[in-house]
């Protein structure tokens, strides 16, 4: 292209023929170039400007491309339309009974979802990282309680053994995790360690050729579901820093000491599972160890960039679900002879949940087009699922309001979004933590630095 004053016009080649588009191989021929067309200048009361210029552009810059590919619009219509024909259906039942749907788990696995970015030769489904925050959207648009399984069985557990497991463990966990033939959790929290991780209690003794774990973990997700736990437990109770001392291991349930249980009574997400886990004296293998010993924080918080990106992923499909069935019912409700939507603060509720979906989209996109570069995301991960989550609260609160006395009941969807919202602004970094980590970046306090194991790029 040569742009003259303000007209655009194509750059001629040598023959006269225009230059031709390149392709995504061949970038590296293009160049930017500028040149003057006078080079002399003249000065005016506005100061001194180019009498004429021409700039070339002898290549495109296609890096930056806001479309998805055939294979993303596959991913994302097969988990919609799972999501809409055999799950929305029944979330209500299962919601109001405090029950996890197993047969929805089952199918996630027969449909490839539980493997959904985990390479083929570990028998996952061999997609992208977008592709994993696609399938969250969709899951989350109908209920959070399947993006959830996402976030444990994949993000957290999943991706992890892919990060930093040995050869022959990613054979022995991660094939049958990614395949759905054993559902994963992680367990990190405990009754008196959330947020301050390197205050967790639970230890791990070595013993000969295992270790022996003691513990109580607490708000685990898939606790009384899975078969495999990431367990992290304190392997050297002198380390300075506290959090040197923490190692990681996979349990597995059959271990002798393993007891679960469920916690009932919770605010949201109440069709998904969510307990404890009691280690009496369990015997663990050293070579269920994953990493390093004292490598446990850095292999938590590497997992946490991962579940962070699928709950923004998901927080932004629960905040198109707001927004779909308020434009809904905006449509169908009548106040004072009109529609409800002609109001005008219906509108600014709706203008807001528009402006957040797309706002959130962008972020948790951006996030997972850094995953599939292989390049550290820990900053915008943290980003997207900060304002994510922030926004989906205040879009199922919003929501709520539009649907009026409807909306406090659960004859609407609208009552389960606002308890299902909360959860994630607490969660794998409540709000603050976030707050607080975006201010260290800003200011120049926080830095990442390289880990041994870095999760790999898509294609690796």
């Amino acid at each position: 292209m040569a742009i003259m004053g303000s007209t655009v016009a194509p750059d001629p080649k040598p023959d006269g023929g225009p230059t031709p588009r390149p392709t995504a191989g061949n970038l590296s021929d293009y160049a930017l170039r500028v040149t003057h067309s006078h080079h002399g200048t003249r000065n005016t009361h506005h100061g001194t400007r180019f009498t004429n210029y021409e700039l070339r552009i002898t290549h495109y810059a296609l890096r930056m491309d806001f479309s998805l590919s055939p294979e993303h619009d596959m991913a994302r219509h097969m988990v919609r339309e799972f999501a809409e024909r055999e799950v929305a259906p029944t979330i209500k039942e299962y919601d109001r009974a405090q029950q996890v749907n197993l047969n929805a788990l089952r199918r996630m696995a027969e449909l490839g979802i539980l493997g959904i970015c985990i390479p083929t030769r570990y028998g996952g489904a061999g997609m992208d990282y977008v592709c994993l925050g696609l399938a969250c959207e969709e899951l989350e648009r109908v209920d959070t309680s399947l993006r959830v399984v996402m976030s444990v069985h994949v993000g957290l557990n999943s991706l992890g053994l892919l990060q930093w497991g040995r050869e022959e463990q990613r054979q022995r966990w991660l094939v049958p995790q990614a395949r759905g033939e054993r559902y994963a959790a992680y367990a990190l929290t405990e009754p008196g360690a959330g947020s301050d991780v390197a205050a967790i209690a639970a230890t791990a003794r070595r013993q000969g050729d295992a270790y022996v774990l003691n513990g109580e973990k607490m708000w685990i997700s898939l606790a009384t579901v899975a078969h495999n736990y990431l367990v992290f437990a304190r392997t050297d109770p002198h380390a300075d820093p506290p959090h040197a001392g923490i190692s990681a291991f996979v349990v597995e349930r059959e271990m002798a000491g393993v007891t679960t249980g469920d916690i009932h009574g919770k605010l949201g997400v109440r069709a998904g599972s969510t307990g404890w886990i009691n280690l009496a004296d369990v015997e663990v293998p050293a070579a269920n160890r994953l990493g390093e010993e004292g490598e446990g924080f850095k292999i938590a918080m590497s997992c946490l960039d991962n579940g962070r990106y699928t709950v923004a992923a998901g927080a932004t499909g629960l905040i198109r679900a707001c927004l779909e069935a308020s434009v809904k019912y905006a449509h169908e409700r009548r106040t004072f002879g009109r529609e409800i939507g002609e109001h005008q603060l219906v509108q600014q509720m709706i203008a807001r949940q528009a402006r957040d979906y797309d706002v959130a989209r962008l972020l948790y996109l951006r996030a997972g087009w850094l995953k599939n570069q292989g390049q550290r995301n820990t900053r915008e991960t943290s980003l997207a699922k900060w304002f994510a989550t922030e926004a989906s609260f205040a879009a199922a609160s919003d929501a709520v309001q539009i649907h009026g006395a409807y909306g406090y009941s659960d004859e609407y969807d609208v009552e389960r979004y606002l308890r299902n919202a909360k959860g994630a602004c607490i969660y794998e970094g409540s709000t603050q933590i976030h707050e607080l980590l975006q201010a260290g970046y800003a200011l120049g306090y926080r830095e990442d630095r390289p880990l041994r194991c870095e999760l790999p790029a898509y294609g690796e």
